[in-house]
């Protein structure tokens, strides 16, 4: 089982600052505070790898992670060490220093760059996103453009069923960038009369 693999890779990585691990992948994530580095699963440790050390890592051999989601085979960015690894810690912590480099440098560039789709927005899912693409919004502008009442009324058009009227706050949430639940009962109000 993973236990083992887990206490030793934790002790070698001791020296990064604030480690702990969380179950995830059907195996545990290592992190270093907030950003994951490293996998272990299936009795071996897996280090994150990006543009930066992918291509190193295959050329040495190593094996990225691939789990099955509905079915369909997911392949991580982690990649397992070998067991000849073990013998020279040294050279697992420098690895993984590379990782942590290359998960952090990922995670800085993923939350500077906004969300691609509808659904990836604040209180909308892919069923929105399919929603507002018949009624003709079919991107982020189109919806920022059309803001929550436009965006409401063009689904109230182009639907038979009633509209719930928590899809309005949620369209409101969205492209204000919060959750539906925090939107002030004054804009609400303003939105309601503007609506009628």
């Amino acid at each position: 089982m993973d236990k083992p693999v887990l206490k030793d890779a934790l002790k070698i990585f001791d020296c990064f600052e604030s480690v702990k691990s969380r179950s995830m992948f059907g195996g545990f994530g290592i992190f270093a505070g907030e950003t994951m580095f490293a996998l272990v699963v299936n009795d071996k440790l897996h280090l994150r790898a990006n543009a930066d050390n992918e291509e190193e890592f295959k050329k040495s051999g190593l094996e990225p992670y691939v789990y099955k989601k509905r079915g369909f085979p997911v392949v991580t960015k982690h990649y397992a060490i070998p067991d000849e690894w073990w013998n020279d810690t040294t050279k697992i912590i420098l690895q993984a220093q590379g990782s942590l480099t290359a998960a952090e440098k990922d995670k800085e560039a993923k939350s500077n760059t906004g969300p691609n789709r509808i659904k990836d927005l604040p209180n909308l899912r892919l069923a929105n996103e399919r929603m507002l693409k018949k009624a003709g919004i079919c991107t982020i502008d189109d919806l920022f453009d059309a803001g929550a009442l436009g965006a409401y009324r063009a689904l109230q058009d182009n639907h038979q069923n009633s509209l719930s009227i928590e899809l309005l706050w949620a369209l409101e949430g969205a492209i204000s960038g919060q959750h539906w639940s925090v939107i002030t009962e004054q804009r609400r109000t303003e939105l309601l009369s503007a609506l009628s």
